[in-house]
């Protein structure tokens, strides 16, 4: 397995690391072990999803949702990481 230049560098795991191994894990249907390797993968996941569809469809709060749902995914990923390093 390669490691990121980030953890190879500066000795811990960046933002993102176990986003890959989780969206595997959750894909064969390993709920629990994909939350543990990347908490913010399912609300990463709905954020891309939802954009998509309110670029085609337009909701009229949808710009809100967006912002929203983005800003949780940051705070579990900065969170996490911020665990990472304790």
């Amino acid at each position: 397995m390669l490691e990121s230049s980030f953890k190879k560098y500066l000795g811990h795991d960046c933002l993102g690391c176990g986003a890959q191994r989780s969206f595997f894990e959750l894909m064969q249907g390993n709920f629990l072990e994909s939350l543990t390797l990347f908490p913010a993968l399912i609300p990463l996941l709905f954020t891309f999803v939802f954009l998509v569809l309110h670029l085609v469809f337009k909701f009229k709060h949808g710009a809100r949702v967006l912002i929203i749902s983005f800003s949780l995914s940051a705070f579990i990923m900065a969170f996490n990481f911020i665990l990472k390093l304790l």
